[in-house]
This record gives structure tokens, sequence and C-alpha cells, in this order.
């Protein structure tokens, strides 16, 4: 038996990098779970690779639209008849720049993307479990909502504002079975950082591979993470040995964060 047996699992952004892998973890464990994303080629190979039969579905949907965030959430208790698990896990960020230089639209896209995102994620799921006594939300934050760095503040603020959604969150819904955590992973070289590093690394001076070097060299572990290693924290978030466990922002970054 899987510590996840009978649970139903949502994962924006399930079929490539972290959302993959949490994805996989969580049918190991005998959960069924429904993965998110845009391109349906992409995800039936997701889904060929996950060889889980039945027990994984896939809803298309653009996180940054509010009514596709909520079919997605909808549409996981239509097909498997409810939701136990919500991970608002697609992200991202574009035309990063200084403060000085950034412009409103990237700021927005930003906050689009990561926060509200997970806000409309997270008040469509908690609408389906507060009236069911469980819920497990798993929230994607970053090293970047613990510490910041310069010329992406526009990524930075939208963690740290999912942090702050997170704690707030969880103080309304602990008493009902339902925890909400923030997961703090550090920098781990999935298609989304290859896509969006190299723009990133430009805006602090870096090169691409610079980018990555430091990611690493602030590092405890002198490297950089693996989508496993977020996989294997979510999991026992979203088990019954982490229901004591909330409000927490949970760093998988290498021992990067201070704190």
């Amino acid at each position: 038996m899987g510590v996840l047996d009978g649970r139903v699992a949502c994962i924006t952004g399930g079929t490539r990098g972290i959302g993959l892998a949490i994805a996989k973890a969580f049918l190991d464990e005998g959960a069924k779970v429904v993965i998110n994303g845009r391109d349906a080629a992409k995800a039936q190979r997701s889904i060929d690779e996950l060889k889980a039969g039945d027990r994984v579905h896939f809803i298309a949907g653009d996180v940054k639209k509010k009514e596709d965030c909520i079919k997605v959430v909808d549409g996981t208790v239509a097909h498997f008849g409810r939701i136990d698990i919500m991970v608002p896990n697609a992200g991202g960020g574009s035309d990063y720049a200084p403060v000085v230089d950034m412009t409103d639209e990237s700021m927005q896209d930003a906050m689009t993307w990561n926060f509200w995102h997970t806000f409309w994620t997270m008040q469509a799921s908690l609408k389906h479990m507060i009236p069911q006594q469980y819920g497990r939300i798993l929230a994607m934050s970053s090293v970047e909502g613990k510490v910041g760095k310069p010329a992406i503040s526009s990524y930075v603020a939208s963690k740290h504002a999912i942090n702050g959604l997170c704690k707030s969150a969880s103080k309304e819904v602990g008493t009902l079975g339902i925890t909400v955590n923030a997961l703090c992973p550090g920098a781990i070289e999935t298609d989304v950082m290859m896509a969006q590093g190299p723009g990133a690394a430009e805006a602090m001076g870096l090169t691409y591979e610079g980018l990555l070097n430091l990611f690493a060299q602030e590092s405890a572990v002198k490297r950089l993470n693996e989508c496993e290693d977020v996989a294997l924290v979510a999991v026992l978030l979203a088990s019954e040995a982490g229901a004591g466990i909330t409000g927490s922002m949970i760093s998988i970054d290498g021992g990067t964060s201070p704190y």
C-alpha cells in the first residue's frame, strides 16, 4: 500500500519538470492525479511516461486565466469525485530587469503566473476541501521566496507573496483537517529554467552558465537541486505523516536559504 492510496491530487504545470516529478511520486504512492498544462501533445507524452493507466488524467488550461484555474480544480472533482491535494506548481516570469527599468507588464506577468494562479487554485480547492474536512495544499514558492537576487524582483516578489498567502490560509483552515504549506526549492535546471534563465542571467550581467554556477555556489552542497528532491518532500506533506506541518515554508535548496 502507498501512503496516498485513495487520495486525488491536482498539479498545475504537471506535464514537465518539478510538476511531473511530483505526479510520478504521488502515483507511485497510490494517488490518482490530474496534471494540467497548455500542450495536449506534451501531456500525452508525459502520461505515456507515467504508465499509470486511468489513475492519471490531463486537463488543459492556461493558469494565467482565473476561469482556467477554476476549471482545472472543478474538473478534477468531476473526473475523480474529489480533490484531496492541490499543487499550484506552474510559474515563471518574463522580461527581467532591474527595478528602475522593469515594466509594469513584467511585474504583472510574474504576479499572475505565480501568485494569482496560486490564489485562484487554492480558493477553488478550499471550496471542496472545507466541506470534506480534509485537504493538502502545496504551493510552489522558491528559495527566492526567502531571499532575493538583483534584476528578478518580479519573480522574487511573487514568491514572497505566495508565502504570505500560505501563512494566512493555514490559520483559517488549521482546525478543519487542511494543511497549507509552501515548497521552496533551490535552482533546478528544468526546461523552464533553460527557457527563462538566459534572460534572467543577462539582466544580472551574467552568462547562463554563470547564473547556474552562482546558484550552485550559494548552496551548502555546491550543486543544483533535482526535481525528485522536491517530489519526496511533496509526498511527505501530502501524506498523513505531514498532518502536523502547516503554514511552513519548506526549504529544498541544498542549504542556500539562511532560514
